[in-house]
């Protein structure tokens, strides 16, 4: 069962407007808290396209 593709773009903008952005930081780097965020954006963000 998957969620409507307008569900996911709904989520997308979410996620631009509350979520802190880190492309500016070394991925690597990153906690493990900030990672699943970046994994997140980006599941959400597969989803909605």
């Amino acid at each position: 069962m998957t969620l409507p593709k307008t569900l996911y773009r709904a989520l997308a903008k979410l996620n631009k407007a509350l979520l802190p952005k880190q492309w500016h930081k070394d991925l690597a780097r990153l906690s493990k808290l900030e990672k699943l965020l970046v994994g997140w954006r980006i599941w959400v963000t597969y989803r909605a396209l």
